[in-house]
């Protein structure tokens, strides 16, 4: 079983001091997923390069304290890919991208796992136009990454509750940046299979599938991964779904078991672990 995890972890010396590392030596991913490390290279440098045995791949924002992303790996990967090729999201830190690539492997030959940190609208409008030039590159690079014969899981902060039952109070937010309609039907059409329609042709979805809820298509106060610092809302579970693995639907079929880790706060997320019938 290939056991893959995802945490933003709000910054990584938060994080640590707050016992992510002794957590992560008791669950042993095999990779973990992390967004906004909040550190440059010569921070983590001594310290951070590796967690519990998992060696780390980063991309660092330019922006000192802000963003960044990282897999941790347990696994050798035949290449890493930092960044997607767009400057002004590279320079924010927002994706990083191992390829675990093998011949012989009889699901997912070309397999990349995706550590992505998309952006916050919450800030205002500039951010938000922000959000949805990000959201508008990152559907076609996907598209591409799957055309080019590539299974893939990108596990991350999305920054985008999908559906109602996504988070706890569905109808005061309905005009806050995460639960936008606009954020919403891209995330919609993201997970839309290619259908061919007798009208209009061919109509091009983008193929990908929420992972957890392929596996918990009906949990609501479950499923929550984030939880605003603000008054009582981690002790009242007014959460939000953020958190996600979005996977092509080869691995996706290989997906067992989920898990939200609660029991320890490690940050303003909660890790989503989940398990793939999958060798690297």
């Amino acid at each position: 079983m290939f056991k893959l995890t995802s945490l933003n972890l709000n910054g990584i010396r938060s994080a640590t001091s707050k016992g992510v590392e002794a957590w992560l030596e008791k669950a042993r991913p095999d990779c973990i997923c992390v967004q906004e490390i909040k550190a440059q290279a010569p921070d983590m440098a001594g310290r951070f390069e590796s967690l519990a045995g998992l060696k780390g791949h980063f991309q660092f924002a330019e922006k000192k304290g802000y963003s960044g992303v990282g897999v941790y790996t347990r696994h050798e990967p035949s290449d890493v890919i930092v960044g997607y090729g767009d400057s002004e999201f590279n320079a924010e830190g927002r994706y990083v991208e191992l390829r675990f690539d093998r011949p012989g492997r009889t699901h997912a030959p070309k397999l990349s796992i995706i550590s992505s940190y998309f952006p916050s609208g919450s800030s205002g409008e500039e951010r938000q136009a922000a959000k949805f030039r990000f959201l508008a590159e990152m559907a076609p690079h996907l598209q591409a990454l799957k055309s080019d014969g590539r299974e893939v899981v990108l596990c991350g902060d999305i920054n985008i509750a999908h559906q109602e039952i996504d988070l706890k109070n569905f109808k005061g937010n309905k005009k806050n940046s995460g639960f936008l309609p606009e954020e919403r039907a891209w995330m919609t059409e993201l997970l839309q299979s290619a259908q061919a329609d007798a009208t209009h042709g061919a109509s091009e979805g983008g193929g990908m599938v929420d992972v957890y809820r392929h596996l918990q298509p009906t949990t609501t106060d479950a499923c929550y991964t984030w939880w605003s610092n603000r008054g009582q809302a981690y002790a009242k579970n007014v959460g939000w779904r953020l958190d996600y693995h979005l996977a092509t639907p080869v691995l996706a079929a290989l997906a067992r078991t989920e898990a939200i880790y609660k029991d320890e706060k490690f940050s303003d997320h909660a890790p989503i672990t989940i398990e793939y019938d999958l060798a690297l």
